[in-house]
């Protein structure tokens, strides 16, 4: 594609070249942001971001923007990240599609961690509307806006916002329809599940659940990212809980090398 792009062509292929650059960069992008290397992902996003804006596609650019806003949300900038979903928003101009839906949830998840709940909530409403009412089916196909995808925002939103009956309610919904995946987002809801134990006092009962999530992964998905939503955990816990075992245990867990 890149020594396809770099020739002359007329402006319908130069366009469609663009959009094909956008979508592939994003996956890679994607890809290293998984597996724990946030400044090849940002690199890679960074081209993304160039290809969509160059195809002139509002809706690739907006799906691009969406997408690039996870890597700040799992990498502490979270308000880049509310910038990111706000503005992937912005381009999809009102219109039903995954991008709109991505965006919402993308703004909903990290304003639920910046403590902005009212904000959270609205942006959740809004994922849902658009949601409710979108046409395209439901399969897993790279940047559709999936039923399992929305059910992981939302777990993660509704952790933070410390809703955390209305967080298992949903958390259980989504590890079912995960039930066949070996990826890294039944992972991630498990932690999420971790975190909302902790939350409701029952500290233990989270670092046993986050540290058997752990113990469990094969080696290719003990990756950056769920190392780093491990350590989220352990800072929710109260500092004089963070000698106790089951935090060692969980340290311990955290500091072996993937696959160990």
């Amino acid at each position: 594609i890149q020594s396809l792009a770099t020739g002359h062509h007329p402006a319908a292929i130069a366009r469609r070249l663009s959009e094909l650059t956008a979508n592939y960069a994003t996956l890679i992008a994607d890809a290293l942001m998984k597996l724990g290397e946030p400044r090849s992902a940002h690199a890679w996003y960074a081209t993304a971001t160039i290809a969509a804006d160059d195809s002139g596609d509002s809706l690739i650019r907006a799906q691009v923007r969406a997408q690039t806003a996870m890597l700040p949300y799992y990498y502490g900038h979270l308000t880049e990240a509310v910038r990111l979903a706000r503005e992937a928003q912005m381009l999809t101009r009102g219109r039903i599609c995954s991008a709109a839906a991505l965006a919402a949830a993308a703004e909903a998840r990290a304003l639920a961690r910046l403590g902005q709940a009212a904000e959270s909530e609205a942006a959740l409403r809004r994922c849902q509307e658009v949601f409710d009412q979108l046409a395209e089916p439901d399969e897993e196909i790279a940047f559709r806006f999936t039923e399992r995808r929305l059910l992981l925002y939302l777990s993660g939103t509704l952790t933070y916002l410390g809703a955390t009956r209305r967080a298992g309610d949903v958390q259980a919904t989504a590890l079912l329809r995960y039930r066949d995946s070996d990826g890294i987002d039944p992972v991630l809801i498990r932690l999420d599940q971790a975190i909302c134990l902790a939350s409701d006092g029952k500290l233990d009962d989270g670092c046993q659940l986050a540290a058997a999530t752990l113990n469990s992964m094969a080696p290719q998905h003990r990756t950056g990212i769920v190392l780093t939503r491990t350590a989220d955990l352990i800072a929710v816990l109260p500092e004089s809980y963070q000698h106790s075992r089951s935090v060692r245990s969980l340290k311990e867990s955290l500091a072996l090398p993937p696959g160990s």
